[in-house]
C-alpha cells in the first residue's frame, strides 16, 4: 500500500485516539478529520499555531513516519525520525561502518552514473537535447575524482533554464526556492528509508561534512533528484512559477512526488516505494550479496 503524506498550513490540535490521527480546529473544537495512522509516512507541520500531542509523536515514531517542520520562510527545516529502524540494526550498523574505501568509491560511481543518466533522461522527456550530458558518463572513475557529477550539473542546468539566466543556487531566483522545497521532502523520505532498512543516515558514501547528520541520505537522494527537477520544470515551464514564493497549489504538486511513478528493478512503481528498494540494495552491497544498487529511472 501506499502511504500518505499529509501537509498542515493551517492553525489545528492534532492527537491520537483509536488509532487514528484526530485533526482538531483548535477554534471550534470540531473535528475535521480522522486518518488512520498506519495509512501513513510523512507529515509535513508549516504552521507556528500547529498543535501535536506527545502521544501521537510516540506513536507516528514508532511507526517510522518522517515528522518535518517549517521555518517561517515555510520551508522544511528540522526532521524527527525513529532511532531504532530496524529489529537487527546493531548488526547493520557494524556492516556498515565496516565498509571498506574502494567499496565505497565504487557505490558513488555506480550512484553519479545513475544521476547523470536520470538528468538525460529528464532532459529527453522536457524535449531538450541531452548528447552533451551523456558523453560524460564514460568519463566516471571510482570515486569520481575527477568531479565528473559537477561538471554535468553545469552542462545540465544550463540546458533546462539557460535562456533564463537561471544559475543553480540555494538563494537563488526561482525556481531555486522550489527545487530546494522538493529536494527537502525527497531528502527526508530517503532518511527514512534508510533508517527502515537498518542503516545509519549519518554516515555517508560520499558526502563526510562533520557538520551534516544525512550524509548517506544527501549520496542515496542524488540519483532520485532528476524526478523533484521534473515537477518543477513542469511549473516553471507552463508559466506557473512567477516569483520565489511557493504557493499552496505548487507545495501540493511538488508533494506528490512521494507518489510519482518510477521504473524501477524492472517494473513500475512508486517513488516512495522504490526508495525502499534502493535503501535495501544498498545494505546488500555493504554486506557483500550484491554489487550494485538499485536506483530508478524515468518510466518508458
Amino acid at each position: 500500500m501506499i502511504k500518505r503524506t499529509l501537509y498542515f498550513g493551517n492553525p489545528a490540535y492534532l492527537n491520537k485516539k483509536d488509532q487514528q490521527l484526530k485533526i482538531i480546529d483548535p477554534e471550534t473544537q470540531a473535528e475535521k478529520a480522522s486518518i488512520p495512522l498506519e495509512d501513513i509516512a510523512i507529515i509535513l507541520l508549516d504552521h507556528y499555531q500547529i498543535t501535536i500531542t506527545h502521544a501521537l509523536m510516540a506513536d507516528l515514531i514508532d511507526r517510522n513516519v518522517a515528522l518535518i517542520s517549517c521555518d517561517s520562510k515555510h520551508l522544511p527545516s528540522g526532521l524527527m525520525l525513529p532511532l531504532d529502524g530496524n529489529h537487527v540494526q546493531t548488526e547493520r550498523f557494524r556492516i556498515q561502518i565496516a565498509a571498506s574505501e574502494p567499496l565505497l568509491k565504487n557505490l558513488w560511481a555506480q550512484t553519479i552514473k545513475a544521476k547523470i543518466e536520470n538528468q538525460a533522461s529528464m532532459l529527453k522527456r522536457a524535449g531538450i537535447e541531452s548528447k552533451q550530458l551523456l558523453a560524460l558518463v564514460p568519463q566516471i572513475k571510482s570515486g569520481d575524482p575527477d568531479n565528473t557529477e559537477g561538471r554535468a550539473a553545469a552542462v545540465y542546468w544550463k540546458l533546462v533554464y539557460g535562456e533564463h539566466g537561471f544559475t543553480r543556487n540555494r538563494f537563488g531566483m526561482e525556481p531555486n526556492a522550489h527545487l530546494n522545497y522538493c529536494y527537502a521532502i525527497l531528502r527526508a523520505m530517503v532518511a527514512r528509508a534508510l533508517v527502515s532498512s537498518g542503516m545509519l543516515p549519518t554516515l555517508g558514501i560520499h558526502h563526510r561534512n562533520k557538520y551534516n547528520a544525512y550524509c548517506l541520505a544527501d549520496d542515496m537522494m542524488e540519483p532520485y533528484r532528476p524526478f523533484c527537477d521534473e515537477l518543477v520544470y513542469e511549473l516553471f515551464s507552463t508559466g506557473n512559477i512567477e516569483a520565489e514564493d511557493i504557493t499552496r497549489e505548487q507545495k501540493a504538486k511538488l508533494l506528490s512526488i512521494a507518489t510519482c511513478d518510477v521504473f524501477v528493478d524492472n517494473k513500475r512503481s512508486p517513488l516512495m516505494v522504490a526508495l525502499s528498494r534502493t535503501t535495501n540494495s544498498l545494505f546488500e552491497c555493504f554486506e557483500g550479496s550484491r554489487r550494485k544498487i538499485i536506483y530508478p529511472e524515468f518510466c518508458p
